[in-house]
């Protein structure tokens, strides 16, 4: 009994060390990814030429899927890809202008999902803390952190550093209390260098709600 009363000790001792070893700012990004993460999808669109890929965030349990509208065009055939692995097949609901660059498709199956939070991007300011989950480069469920380094109010966009690649495309940007205020659509390349440079764009989630209430 005493041996056994060690180890339990041992490992609570343990557990408590590996807790406190995350600092304030990583706890925030763990309890942030591991929230949302679960509605969060790679897509593979089969297109004419070869395969166009992006990200997405599930934003009603059926599954309806809100994501940017230039890796669906020509689409043959739309793969989703849940964080836990699992590949579904899917369908376009509803497809905006390039203009707004907003698309929403569905998971073709009965399961439940999970879903994400939706803030409001009429309050954000530059310097905020934000952080991106996406699939760039086919690395599913890749977490990001930056800020918002600027506000193009003419444009309608926000702009982070917060590292965005191809296959970001259509993924959240995200505050730290877990709300979706942006969706992630480019990245600026005037060399054609298409990975990222610290500069890239979303939509703010304001418009991807008046987007949402047209198609409803």
């Amino acid at each position: 009994m005493f041996k056994k009363a060690i180890l339990t000790i041992s490992i609570m001792v343990l557990t408590t060390l590996n807790t406190v070893a995350y600092e304030t700012d990583e706890l925030s990004n763990i309890k942030v990814y591991e929230k949302l993460s679960p509605a969060i999808v790679s897509i593979e669109v089969q297109i004419p030429d070869g395969i166009s890929s992006g990200s997405g965030c599930i934003i009603n349990a059926n599954g309806i899927i809100l994501t940017s509208a230039h890796i669906l065009e020509h689409s043959k055939r739309i793969s989703v890809t849940t964080n836990n692995g699992k590949t579904y097949r899917a369908i376009i609901v509803q497809n905006g202008t390039r203009h707004k660059d907003l698309a929403l498709i569905k998971i073709i199956s009965e399961e439940k999902f999970s879903t994400v939070k939706l803030g409001n991007s009429s309050d954000l300011k530059v310097g905020q803390k934000v952080l991106a989950i996406g699939n760039p480069f086919g690395f599913n469920g890749t977490l990001t952190q930056g800020i918002i380094s600027r506000i193009d109010y003419t444009k309608n966009k926000i702009q982070t550093d917060a590292a965005i690649n191809p296959g970001s495309s259509g993924g959240p940007l995200i505050n730290t209390s877990g709300e979706v205020i942006g969706i992630n659509q480019a990245i600026f390349n005037p060399d054609n260098n298409i990975s990222n440079i610290g500069i890239g764009f979303a939509i703010p989630i304001n418009t991807a709600k008046e987007f949402l209430a047209r198609a409803n």
